[in-house]
């Protein structure tokens, strides 16, 4: 009997079982609706700060300090405000509904303080960039957006750069794949694709998350391919090769790099739009801060999060383009379509496989894992598989 791809990726999706596709798609409508929560809590949040006056009182409090050290005051506060306002939400969002999905064990203290850290440092980071905003805003004039879309630019790729070894350590243990024969097979790989082995690196994931997964992360001297601990002692030797493979396809496309590109160009879009409609906002939401205080931030971000709610639908396209190239890198090189589909299936606990198109379109980050299997059974329709290991 002649292979059959759509069976065959039948059968692999239906391996779940009727139970856990059940509770996939549940977990994954839920988060769906929890980017629209997201945009409802940021406003509501956003506004509490705003009718307080909290922001204009550390203004005063400042007096004539330089307007960088203002700027960094009143950023910091509201950040900070934002957070404790919003820390139910996101101790419900982030933690318990993780959990009761089983798509997380991590305790409780450790998920808070991991979630005090991260505020604290994207607190001061923000800060630090919006310092050069509100000076190209009073410097620039009419073109202050112009330029703050470059500063965007620099300011992601800096943080990529620095993310690596300054940042991510500080959430997660990175090491070098253990010796054996996944370190030998993964050199093997990383030293035909013209990277560097050591650039490859296994983290302990399962601290905050139970999930299937590896990324690429960084750019030029810090650019690495991170694999999750949860993937190394969930999955076979193949699959591993298969999943490094497609995030190796990431590597050597430079991905990363054309997010920033696209990134850049929405931080822009958005710029533009805040200068065109900031006083409308801004009277809507109760604000009487000029946009060149900083006391108008919290205006700023609630315009931001809405374009970003907005724009989902593209920069989901975008990346799913990426992904589909990288899975196509990984069966190009290493042709392991079903240790690629068996991978794939894993990470469907948590992202539905069988959504509608228009699901997919609005909201998946990634193609459908079932469009993802189909791609590695057709595939394997038209060529020889490498042999399993």
């Amino acid at each position: 009997m002649p292979f059959d791809p759509q069976a065959a990726t039948a059968a692999y999706i239906d391996s779940l079982g009727a139970d856990t596709l059940a509770k996939a798609a549940a977990y994954t409508n839920g988060s769906h609706w929890l980017i629209l929560w997201n945009l409802v809590v940021t406003v509501v949040v956003s506004v509490v700060i705003i009718r307080s006056g909290l922001l204009e009182r550390v203004e005063r409090w400042l007096g004539r300090r330089g307007a960088s050290m203002r700027v960094m005051a009143v950023s910091v506060v509201y950040f900070i405000a934002a957070a404790l306002l919003s820390l139910p939400w996101s101790i419900y969002a982030g933690w318990w509904r993780e959990r009761s999905y089983g798509r997380s064990s991590q305790p409780f203290a450790d998920a808070f303080m991991q979630e005090l850290l991260s505020t604290v440092i994207f607190s001061v980071l923000a800060g630090l960039f919006f310092i050069g905003v509100y000076a190209l805003i009073r410097r620039a004039g009419r073109r202050w957006w112009l330029w703050s879309g470059a500063l965007a630019f620099v300011g992601i790729s800096a943080g990529l750069l620095i993310a690596p070894v300054a940042i991510q350590p500080l959430f997660n243990q990175y090491k070098p794949v253990p010796e054996g024969s996944v370190r030998e097979a993964l050199a093997t790989m990383a030293r035909d694709s013209g990277i560097a082995p050591d650039r490859i690196f296994v983290f302990d994931g399962s601290r905050q998350s139970n999930n299937f997964t590896a990324n690429v992360s960084g750019v030029g001297p810090t650019a690495r391919i991170a694999i999750s601990d949860v993937a190394l002692k969930g999955a076979s030797l193949d699959e591993v090769r298969a999943v490094t493979a497609h995030e190796i396809g990431h590597y050597v496309r430079h991905d990363v790099w054309r997010q920033v590109a696209l990134l850049s160009a929405l931080a822009l879009a958005a710029f533009f739009v805040v200068d065109r409609t900031y006083g409308r906002v801004a009277a809507a939401l109760g604000s009487r801060a000029p946009l060149a205080s900083p006391c108008s931030l919290p205006v700023v971000v609630v315009m931001v999060s809405v374009l970003s709610l907005v724009t989902v639908p593209l920069v989901n396209a975008f990346v799913r383009s990426g992904e589909t190239e990288a899975d196509r890198y990984s069966l190009q090189t290493v042709n392991l379509p079903d240790a690629l589909s068996a991978a794939l299936v894993k990470t469907a606990e948590y992202r539905y496989p069988r959504p509608t198109e228009l699901q997919e379109w609005l909201f998946y980050s990634h193609p459908s894992v079932e469009r993802r299997v189909r791609m590695a059974m057709d595939w394997k329709a038209t060529h020889d598989a490498a042999p399993q290991k």
